[in-house]
């Protein structure tokens, strides 16, 4: 029963996201493409000096993004620190400077790791005017590189790529606020709650106190989803009632995360002239999504012990209401995609089950990956993998009618270089400094031996990728984690738009050439299965020694 419980679960969501593919897909390769602005986004230009007929090189576009979210930033690092003086602050007091600095650069960057319980941290000025803002703007910011990149394949002899201002508006005006307003209504009418009480004092059957968090959650809950990010409005993220009532919600809000980084693919394919080529990029992200989700289903649904076996699986750290295949399914996708948002406490999972989120990130994200990030991740390991097809064949690899030379694949090596490097330096550097070890070690793991060592990778691997999750064993409010993991998140998030927006501007100034006998076709299941392996195979040799002293050891034990 568990597996058929698990297949019919996949298959509602497949089935939903077939839907809206084709329809979305065209529709946001419409907003990308249409000559035509709306009345509120021609406001935007005017109040911003903005020529919206005027196209960036990669260049201005680059800067563009980085100036943009240096202010984001510094808004959302000031607005934390005024917290005291402004309204609906709840009384609460200002997180203190490398929290602030900490949570600025996570929901810039569209991570939204929490190193606190938002609910008795942040007021609701703090939490709209602040947080739910750069929910929205950074997963534009996202989607404005991917379609960048995919305008770098589409053009010819072109030194512009498109221009940022114009990508950011359109990603808001047309895509995230209007569904967000509906996916609002939607979980409304589910029992996710909307309002502004503050915190009601109540008692409890047994006679005692308890307070009662409120506030304007089915707001921020769409948004968080929507654009992958992932920031819960109670620590507990969507594992609380407030935020994920019942087993419809979960799979709704599943169907949120995924539903624009599913469809990207068919935009991709109807930018470049080809949907067949969209078809191939989402069969490889299926592909890694499925495989993730049936072992992720194995390892926690067959635990061994006497508790597990009762339960019908491991339940220590998830909701009844959800049981084994709701938190797998949501795990999954909330790891494939770049949203970290939980239903369970990953901390709690078996040990092969934790690697799993984990795995999912460490592939850089890319089944189906983050709003945009997913796309322009998958992107650059198709650049890849027909550069190692190219050389296994004696041709010039090409893709999309464009010639994959030294300059396209040192920038694509370089961009699948920063994650890694991140996440093993980090996790070394935690462990190895003298004074930080003895901190970490005493006051940010509750746990010790190999899954403390998996708490600490985990957490780094997830800043890297722009996740968010966590280990919930792990206190990251230290001014070492808080610090390093900020830094993290923000060399995790600009560093690889460099290189794509690099690789962007390097093939738009080229010309198509022609296909010939000796091309390589990229719309057929060998290609699939070529860019599947290559994703697996990058991933495997970064991170398998490490693995191998974290969740692999604790699971094989």
């Amino acid at each position: 029963m568990t597996w058929l419980f698990a297949l019919l679960t996949l298959l509602t969501v497949a089935l939903a996201l077939a839907v809206i593919h084709r329809p979305f897909g065209d529709y946001m390769a419409w907003v990308y493409t249409s000559n035509k602005d709306l009345r509120a986004e021609r406001v935007v230009y005017r109040v911003f000096g903005v020529d919206p007929e005027s196209p960036q090189t990669w260049q201005a576009y680059l800067r563009s993004v980085l100036a943009f979210s240096a202010v984001g930033l510094l808004l959302l690092y000031t607005i934390q620190r005024i917290q005291p003086i402004l309204p609906y602050s709840l009384g609460l007091d200002a997180p203190y400077e490398p929290l602030a600095f900490n949570t600025a650069a996570s929901f810039v960057g569209n991570t939204n790791w929490q190193s606190y319980a938002p609910e008795t941290t942040l007021g609701y000025t703090a939490q709209l005017a602040g947080l739910t803002v750069q929910n929205f703007v950074s997963a534009a910011v996202g989607m404005a590189v991917a379609v960048a990149l995919v305008r770098g394949f589409a053009l010819r002899r072109t030194g512009t790529i498109g221009n940022f201002w114009v990508d950011l508006t359109r990603g808001l005006y047309r895509i995230l606020l209007p569904l967000s307003i509906l996916g609002a209504i939607v979980l409304a009418l589910g029992g996710v709650i909307q309002n502004f009480n503050g915190f009601t004092s109540v008692e409890t059957l047994t006679g005692a106190a308890q307070t009662i968090p409120g506030g304007p959650t089915a707001s921020q809950e769409v948004i968080k989803l929507l654009g992958t990010n992932g920031g819960g409005f109670f620590n507990a993220n969507s594992s609380h009632p407030f935020e994920n009532p019942n087993a419809w919600t979960n799979l709704f809000e599943v169907l949120l995360m995924l539903a624009i980084p599913f469809s990207l693919p068919r935009t991709f394919g109807t930018m470049v002239g080809d949907r067949r080529q969209g078809y191939a990029i989402l069969a490889a992200m299926g592909i890694l999504y499925i495989g993730s989700y049936s072992a992720l289903v194995a390892f926690e649904s067959m635990a061994h012990g006497t508790a597990p076996q009762l339960a019908g699986g491991a339940m220590e750290g998830k909701e009844a209401r959800f049981g084994v295949i709701g938190t797998a399914i949501f795990g999954t996708t909330s790891t494939g995609t770049s949203t970290g948002a939980v239903n369970a406490m990953h901390d709690s999972f078996t040990g092969l089950g934790g690697m799993m989120p984990m795995l999912n990130m460490m592939l850089g994200e890319v089944s189906p990956g983050g709003v945009g990030s997913g796309l322009y991740g998958i992107l650059i390991l198709a650049v890849i993998s027909v550069f190692i097809s190219g050389l296994l064949i004696g041709r010039t690899p090409e893709y999309l009618g464009k010639k994959i030379g030294p300059k396209e694949i040192k920038l694509a090596a370089l961009y699948i270089l920063v994650m890694p490097t991140l996440v093993l330096s980090g996790t070394a550097l935690s462990f190895a400094l003298p004074g930080i070890s003895e901190d970490v070690i005493n006051n940010a793991l509750n746990n010790t031996g190999s899954h403390g060592m998996s708490e600490v990778l985990y957490a780094f691997t997830s800043a890297a990728n722009n996740n968010g999750s966590a280990f919930a064993g792990l206190t990251a409010d230290t001014p070492w984690l808080a610090t390093a993991l900020g830094v993290a998140i923000l060399v995790g998030r600009f560093l690889p738009m460099v290189f794509a927006l690099a690789l962007a501007g390097a093939l738009a100034a080229q010309d198509k050439v022609p296909e010939t006998s000796g091309t390589l076709p990229t719309h057929r299941p060998l290609f699939v299965g070529i860019l599947t392996a290559v994703t697996l195979l990058v991933s495997a040799l970064t991170f398998f020694p490490v693995l191998a002293v974290g969740p692999l050891a604790e699971g094989l034990i």
